[in-house]
């Protein structure tokens, strides 16, 4: 699905997003990370009804500052989808961005993030559960795990094949 915006004259405008989205296909099949822009989507929605203000602080975000570094060839096309991801997260609620290593340690979120990591946004408080901002192409089983409890909210272990005795 291609994102439009409008030129200033009121007429949209396909070129940028074209390219933008061009180069994000490439990195996604170069790296092999997850796209995020459906999950984005609806982020954006549930933000247009609730906080339209927000809304259109991320809308101007994309237009302003994400179409534009996709137009630099040294600027990580995942990397700068994920930074947008963060900042619809962030305008969705207070919290904190961490990344999630493999091995399920949690690190400060810091740009670039490699792209074996899960990056989440932590909800300040008891507010809500954790917003996925980017996912590796696997998640390795601590890195599930964090998500099923952070995101999905789930407090039960997954089974898994346990040895016999």
């Amino acid at each position: 699905m291609i994102w439009w915006t409008f030129n200033r004259h009121g007429c949209m405008d396909k070129s940028k997003d074209t390219h933008a989205n061009e180069r994000f296909e490439e990195a996604l099949s170069r790296t092999g990370a997850r796209d995020p822009r459906e999950y984005y989507r609806e982020r954006l929605k549930e933000l247009r009804t609730a906080n339209p203000d927000a809304y259109r602080s991320a809308v101007q975000y994309y237009d302003e500052a994400l179409l534009p570094s996709l137009a630099d060839s040294d600027v990580d096309p995942v990397d700068a989808w994920w930074e947008y991801g963060r900042r619809i997260a962030q305008l969705s609620v207070d919290g904190r961005t961490v990344e999630i290593d493999p091995s399920g340690r949690s690190h400060s979120y810091a740009r670039p993030t490699p792209h074996d990591r899960m990056v989440l946004h932590l909800p300040d408080g008891t507010k809500g559960r954790a917003l996925v901002v980017g996912l590796p192409t696997e998640l390795s089983s601590a890195q599930m795990a964090s998500y099923d409890l952070l995101v999905a909210g789930k407090q039960k272990l997954r089974n898994q094949d346990t040895p016999e005795r």
